[in-house]
């Protein structure tokens, strides 16, 4: 048997009801992680794999806007304390200040956050360790 090693998700999409606020709250929290923000189009941006879009766009077709969680690779702890006073400053409800969870391990540094759809977005810090794939960047158009 050959093993395939590389990300489990493709991609993730949230159905939004203000696109302005949450690109505020994504550009924020983003610029700490140090992942760029894509697209100027009235209708969705991008950031990677997660696509953000208006219930009313073309690329929601009829998906209702909805409560997810999103958990994003951190560098260090102080990458994670900069994620939660960059997302409550653009708007974002405090749902875990930063600090260690040793329920789920011993490490597990995190914050949590709501964003302006009431999703939970977090910044999480496992301690040293090396990415399983490579980075991968995408360009590509939508249609209008």
């Amino acid at each position: 048997m050959e093993l395939h090693r590389g990300r489990l998700i493709d991609h993730i999409q949230l159905v939004v009801a203000d696109l302005e606020a949450s690109r505020r709250f994504y550009e924020a929290i983003f610029k700490v992680l140090k992942v760029p923000v894509e697209s100027n189009s009235p209708d969705h941006f991008w950031a990677d794999e997660l696509f953000v879009s208006k219930p009313d766009g073309p690329e929601a077709e009829g998906v209702l806007t909805g409560r997810h969680h999103l958990a994003f690779q951190a560098a260090d702890r102080q990458m994670v304390e900069d994620f939660h006073a960059a997302g409550l400053a653009a708007g974002g409800k405090d749902n875990g200040a930063p600090g260690e969870r040793a329920k789920y391990h011993p490490g597990y540094y995190a914050a949590f956050l709501l964003d302006p759809d009431g999703n939970n977005i977090e910044a999480v810090y496992h301690g040293e360790a090396n990415r399983s794939a490579s980075s991968v960047r995408l360009t590509f158009d939508m249609p209008a």
